[in-house]
This record gives structure tokens, C-alpha cells and sequence, in this order.
């Protein structure tokens, strides 16, 4: 007889077989997730990297203001919403609807994006002090 072992450990972390197997299904499309947990997971992961991502493209083209704040978070939630609606086809409505999977993981993407907005393009046009 033998047991369903979990997929986290006791300590919160995946080990690296499941971790590849929680990768493979994130860039596939249409992917089973039979652990919702995962899935809020990867939204969470890649939205961080877009946030990062965009904070670098941001500061190297030199974007500024509201403007970028505003591109930003339609950028951000136009990708995530793509990714979960039309590249995972995903019932939404098993997450809590549209809504909870788009905010999921927002608001540190967006401290993470400012963050290195603000780094990069500090970096490249601002004079320093000046006396």
C-alpha cells in the first residue's frame, strides 16, 4: 500500500525534482494543477520577474512619472491576465474569480519594480550632487 507524500515539505519548501516539475508546467501550455497553491505560486514568481523586468526597461529608456507607474500596471496585469486566461486556460472562478489572480502578487511587484526604477535611472541620468 503505498501513500500520497506532499508535494511542500514541513518546511515551505520544494524539492528540486517538484520544483522542476512546478517549472516545466508554469511554461507549458494548458497545464493540469491539481495543487492550487502551486499555480497562485507561479503567478506570484512571474510576476515579480515582470516587475524587476520592467523596472529595468523603465530605467534604461529613460521613462518617467506617471506615465510609467501607469504603463506599468497595464503591463503587468495585461500579462498576467494573458498568461492565466488564454496560455493556461485555468477556471478562474476556482481561484476566486479573474480579479484574485490578477492582484495576486501585486503590490510587491510593484515595490520591486519601483525599487529598481528608481536604481537604474538614478544610476544612468542623475548628476549626483552638486555644489
Amino acid at each position: 500500500m503505498s501513500t500520497k507524500t506532499k508535494t511542500v515539505e514541513k518546511n515551505g519548501t520544494l524539492k528540486p525534482s517538484e520544483l522542476k516539475s512546478v517549472f516545466t508546467r508554469a511554461i507549458t501550455a494548458n497545464s493540469e494543477w491539481p495543487d492550487k497553491d502551486e499555480f497562485l505560486d507561479v503567478i506570484y514568481w512571474a510576476r515579480q520577474a515582470i516587475g524587476l523586468i520592467l523596472g529595468v526597461f523603465w530605467g534604461l529608456i529613460p521613462l518617467k512619472g506617471f506615465l510609467g507607474l501607469l504603463l506599468f500596471v497595464i503591463v503587468n496585469a495585461a500579462v498576467i491576465y494573458f498568461y492565466f486566461s488564454s496560455f493556461q486556460c485555468v477556471d478562474e472562478e476556482e481561484y476566486g474569480g479573474a480579479w484574485e489572480l490578477t492582484k495576486e502578487g501585486f503590490m510587491t511587484s510593484f515595490a520591486g519594480f519601483l525599487v529598481t526604477w528608481i536604481i537604474i535611472y538614478s544610476g544612468l541620468y542623475h548628476d549626483g550632487l552638486q555644489s
